[in-house]
Formats: C-alpha cells, structure tokens, sequence
C-alpha cells in the first residue's frame, strides 16, 4: 500500500462526521451535531433519518448485521447481532433499520457482572446509543457504541460514568475560565492517549502450553540464558514476521479511524508498543478497547498470539498502559499548557494545583483503578511505578511552585531573574521536564501521564476516577474565587496554600528506590500493595460522598463495582491455582519422575559394570530432583487444601479475596520456584513444555 492510499482507508469503516454531512438531509444533519455537542436529547425523526443513512452506508460497505457494541464491567466489550433483514408478506426480504432500534437494543444480559445490581430473573438491560462516538463496521456488522444500564436504570457499562464524569468537569472548568474573563469557551473535554504495550509469542508454542491458553501468563517458566540485560530489544530493529503483523494492525485500525502513530520494541524480547494520538477521552475509550481486540485478532493471521496480560513471563518485564490525561477546550487550548502571559500562566497554575489537590487526596482511587490480580504482579516490581501513588513534576515546575510558596523570586536553570509578587507570574518554560519512567503519575509538558495501568484494562475507570476528583477540585476553586473582593489576591493565595498543603504528593526522585518506600510512608502516603489492599478504599464514605455528589455512580452501583473487582480477583487466582495443579500433576511429576528414574537404571548399570566408580553426577542430580519433587509435590497437596478451604468463605467477597491473597498466591510462588528449579536440570527431551528461551526469542 502506499502512502497515497491511506488517506482514503483512514476511516473508511468509520460514520464519521464526514459522511453524515454528505449522507444526512441539511436539518437532521444540523439536529444531530446539537445532539452530539450539547447532550439535547434526539428526536425519533431524527433517530429514523440517521438509522436509515446509517443502514445504507452498512450495506454499500458489506454489513449485514448491526448491534449495540457496548462495555459491561468485564473490562472487555460485548455485542449481540441482530441482521437488517425483515420478511415482508409476499415471503421476500426488505433490509431494514429503524430509530428506535439505533437508539435503544434490549440485550437479555443477565451473564454479565452485575455485582448483585439485579437477580438474574431481572434479566432485562437495555443499550443506548452515545452519538459522541462514531458507529463504525468490523467483521461485516455495523457497531454502535452504546451506554448500558438495567431496567431499573442503574449503570452496568464503563462508558456511562465516563460521558457522566466528562460532563461534571465541562461544566466546573467553564465555570474557572470564566473568572479569568474566558467568555468564548463553550466545552472543556478531557483527552486522552492511551499507549498499549504488548506480548507476541508463536501460536504453535502458546498452544503447547495450558498456563498460556487459561490465563494468559506462564505459571513455570525459568529465566532463559539470556533476558533484557544487553537493552537489544528495546527500540531496536524490528523483526520481519513482526513488522508484517504491525503493518496489518496499522492498516485494520486506521480503517477504523485510529490514529495509531508510533510502534516499537518494549523492553523484554517478544515485547512491543503501540501509541496512538490524542483524542476525547471516551473515544480514547472506544479505541483502546478496539485497539486490544484488533491486536488478538491480526495476530492469528499471523501464526502468533497476542499477549495483553500484564505479567505472561514472570521473569522479564511485564506489560503496562500509559494513560495520558489532558484538558483541553472546545478552540483546542490546552489547559495544562504554560502559557505567553502572565494572566494564562495563573489560569495554567490553578488547574496544574487543582490536579496536585486531587491526587493527592484521593491518591488511594487512582491505586483502586489500577487493581487486578494481573496488575498486582507488575506494579512495585522494580520494572513499573511502585503501589505508591506520587507525582513527578520536574525539578523547574517544582522550583517555580516553591518560590510561590515563599513568595520567592525564581531563578530556573536557563532562564532569566523572574519577580514573583502577589499577581505578577512569571513566563513559565514548556516542556521542561524529563520523562521520569519510575514515576506512576508524571507532568510530561501539556499531559499527566498515568502509568499504573495494567496492560489489559480498559481506561475508562481511571478516566472517571481522573475526571471526578479534578471536577471536585475545580468545584472548591470556583466556589471560593467567585466569592472573592480581590480575585488575584485570592487566586495567589489559593495556589500557594493548595500547594504548601499537597506538596507531599510530589517527588522527583527514583520511584524503584526502597528509599522512597520509607520516604512515603514518612510523608503519610497510602502504599496499597495488592488489589485487597486497595479496593475497600473504592466504597468508604469519602469515596462515596465524592461520586455521588457529582451524580457519577449511586452507592449501590460503586458497591456492585467493588464486588466485581473482588470477585474478578479471587476467580483469576483461582483458575491459575488450579491450571498450576494439573500442569504439575499430569505433565511435569511424569516428566520429572521419568527422568530420575532413567538416571537411577544408568547408576546401577554403572555401578555393576564399575563397582569401585563414584558416580557422582548421577548421584547427586538424583537426589537435588528427588528433594525438589517431594517438595514440589507437598507444596501442590498444601495449594489442594487451601483451594477446598477457600470454599468456607461462600458469599464474602472480601474474606474470599484475603485468603488468595495470604494462604493460595505464596504457595503458587514457591511451587513455582521448585518447578523452575527442576526444569534447568531435566533433559530438554523431556520437558513438557515450550521454554522461556522459545517463547521469547523464536518469534
């Protein structure tokens, strides 16, 4: 394909704003984009209109289905396919597609968590249609992304408490802007830039490997001779086979109009990155869920399985997802952008504190969004931010909020002698800050980019969770600088009391250090370790007086999130328990076993041909595997009896949750531990399965 050809296949399966335009009478066109930029609700006429444009574009592009594509608290997506094909008297066939069902499906989807929302004899959700995205075609159906609630309207996607969560902060954004005489503005979105990294393994291997198949992660595995020390992969020439499969993902996501940009090695072998540019942030949404599907499915054309789990081998690098955060208006100001003047820095330095204020005291929700069992292997490890939540800021920005503070002058490296007063601010530099990969949460220039996510996630709790606790910042503000005799006294004041109470939350230094571990505890920040640790967080009171103020979730709909979470955490510990079990029990006991014995029939046939012989070798490998089986084998009866055990804690999720945590996932660690002890030691021969070194390097 040349490069002439990919203006024409960049959206091309997508009904975007351009086709509309073309396909849609001037009023009904005009009708909807009210609808799409103001949240009016769409007339039934209207609905009609745009179904039937809709319908036919579908069927020129080869649709012969349609459905409601939308995101139930699996984390993954859902559709239900309905063709567009009705019977007409006469026994033909018409296509047809009404506004009624572009604007509400009725999926029976009693299947899906609903943390106890609904009995499953409530078995009715309904899906409706969010406009703000573009409906597009995969797999020869026409998608409508979707919202999805249950018949008595409580919230059951990921999408709603986004478009809710957005709204909240367009309206206390606009009410900031306008007391810095910001009369224009009419809509502040947050965007996001969601990069994914990745895993790509032989599908021939993959399937030879029953950890991979049920969990998406090896279990076993020993450290192949050589890791990601030399630093050979990362960046560096990408392989042919590889490089195929990218080209057809680029190709398949452009038709659907995402804007994948930049694609390189990671830092393990096998693994790499997708980056894609900014856009709002629920259509960021949209496409990294599209973004994940699309790279399973690609990969299967290839011979090769695409791995998103956070942590597919345990002894390199794991895989993570950098959300980048911004705020920008409906003109395409960013408002985490230092400005010309004076006035705009003030306006920039408000929202940056705002953004301060909120991590900092809603520090351990940000922990929450990142929480799963999958997670919880990569996050603190040296490889990824710790557990720790802090924000890196950059020795400039930091040095200008001190002088602030003090009512200092300020003088930056570079930069010339700058008077700081009550209302004169400097001319802040952009971009002055290094990438600081040890950060979870750092000031990248005009963005916060968010590094805790695990690699599979979807982003659109951290997107809530971002939006809601600086839309409750910004709420403080307006409330206090509307009320003020001196608004730039009072705009002063605030920033410097803003960031003398929050600076806590900074740090600039090494995120991987041990140092800093005590160093956080010192400063009284939350370290949440695992998933356990941090999801009661997600339904105490402050929690829920936060989210319920901004009408983002009910009480009942955050506690039905909490118990998926939980939930969702016990069921993958428990799957991977029990997948370790019969690996260790069917294949590696036998293989293991078989081995000893063929070195115990070799050691008596030389011991019979040399009596006065020593035989060291086979000795002594005999009796390390023997110790390291029986050990193997009581640690898998121990990981029996605390699997039966957990069955005590029927109904509570929490205690259930505990007990993998502290009694079933140190059992699996030291089953591990013996099992790769003996692989480095049995003939290849005789492993059962695919190694490190295959898995990784034959690609």
């Amino acid at each position: 394909m040349s490069h002439h050809d990919i203006p024409e296949l960049f959206g091309s399966l997508v009904f975007n704003d351009d086709i509309m335009q073309r396909r849609l009478p001037k009023d009904i066109y005009k009708s909807l984009r009210k609808t799409i930029d103001s949240g009016k609700s769409l007339d039934i006429t209207v609905a009609n209109a745009v179904a039937n444009a809709m319908k036919d574009w579908a069927i020129e592009k080869g649709a012969t289905h349609y459905t409601h594509w939308f995101q139930p608290m699996t984390g993954i997506t859902a559709e239900k396919h309905d063709s567009f094909i009705s019977p007409t008297a006469d026994g033909r066939i018409i296509m047809e597609f009404s506004g009624k069902e572009l604007i509400k499906g009725e999926p029976d989807a009693s299947s899906f968590p609903s943390g106890g929302l609904r009995a499953t004899f409530e078995a009715r959700g309904y899906t409706t249609w969010d406009p703000t995205s573009y409906a597009f075609i995969k797999d020869g159906s026409l998608c409508i992304p979707t919202a999805f609630c249950s018949y008595g309207g409580e919230v059951l996607d990921k999408k709603t408490p986004l478009l809710k969560s957005m709204e909240a902060l367009n309206v206390q954004a606009l009410r900031i802007l306008r007391l810095f005489g910001d009369i224009y503005t009419k809509k502040v979105t947050t965007t996001v830039g969601a990069e994914q990294e990745y895993f790509l393994v032989d599908k021939k291997l993959f399937d030879k490997r029953d950890d991979l198949l049920f969990c998406g992660r090896t279990l076993y595995g020993a450290k192949a001779p050589k890791g990601q020390e030399m630093d050979d992969h990362y960046f560096g020439a990408i392989k042919p086979r590889v490089m195929a499969y990218m080209k057809e993902l680029d190709e398949e996501l452009w038709k659907l109009g995402i804007l994948a940009k930049t694609k390189h090695n990671e830092a393990a072998p096998a693994q790499h990155e997708l980056a894609p540019i900014f856009t709002t942030t629920n259509i960021a949404t949209d496409h990294n869920q599209l973004t994940m599907e699309i790279m399973k499915n690609v990969a299967k054309k290839h011979d090769l399985v695409c791995l998103l789990h956070e942590k597919p081998f345990g002894k390199a690098t794991g895989s993570g997802k950098h959300n980048n955060w911004s705020i920008t208006t409906d003109s395409g100001k960013n408002l985490l952008n230092p400005g010309k003047h004076p006035q705009e820095n003030a306006q920039f330095l408000l929202f940056l504190v705002a953004v301060i204020k909120a991590v900092d005291e809603y520090q351990e929700l940000l922990r929450v969004s990142a929480a799963s069992a999958g997670n919880d292997l990569r996050l603190g490890a040296h490889e990824a931010p710790p557990a720790i939540v802090s924000i890196f800021l950059g020795d400039e920005l930091t040095g200008i909020l001190e002088a602030i503070e003090h009512n200092d002058s300020y003088e930056g490296p570079g930069s010339t002698h700058m008077q700081i007063g009550v209302t004169a601010l400097p001319n802040l530099p952009k971009d002055t800050t290094d990438r600081n990969r040890t950060s979870p949460f750092a000031f990248t220039g005009n963005k916060f980019e968010f590094r805790m996510l695990g690699s599979s996630m979807s982003i659109a709790c951290t997107n809530v969770i971002m939006n809601t606790i600086v839309t409750e910042e910004l709420k403080q503000f307006a409330d206090i600088l509307e009320n003020a005799d001196d608004f730039s006294r009072e705009l002063n004041e605030l920033i410097k009391r803003v960031y003398k109470n929050h600076k806590r939350i900074i740090f600039n230094g090494d995120g991987y250090s041990d140092a800093w571990v005590k160093e956080a505890e010192r400063r009284g920040l939350y370290n949440l370790k695992t998933t356990v640790d941090a999801l009661p967080h997600y339904i105490s009171k402050k929690s829920i007086d936060l989210f319920t103020s901004h009408k983002i979730y009910t009480a009942v709909e955050l506690k039905s999130r909490h118990d998926v979470i939980i939930d969702n955490y016990s069921k993958t510990l428990n799957i991977e328990a029990l997948t370790m079990l019969q690996m260790f029990r069917r294949d590696i006991y036998p293989a293991v076993n078989k081995y000893i014995s063929n070195l115990c029939k070799e050691l008596s046939l030389k011991k019979n041909l040399f009596p006065d012989m020593p035989c060291l070798s086979e000795t002594d490998i005999i009796k390390k595997l023997s110790t390291l089986l029986d050990k193997a084998y009581s640690l898998a009866n121990l990981l029996d009896s605390n699997l039966e055990k957990g069955k005590e804690f029927d109904g509570k999720v929490l205690e259930l949750a505990k007990h993998y945590r502290d009694s079933i996932l140190p059992v699996m660690e030291l089953l591990r531990e013996a099992v790769d002890s003996m692989e480095t030691m049995v003939s290849s021969e005789l492993w059962p399965y695919p190694t490190y070194g295959d898995l990784m390097f034959k690609v």
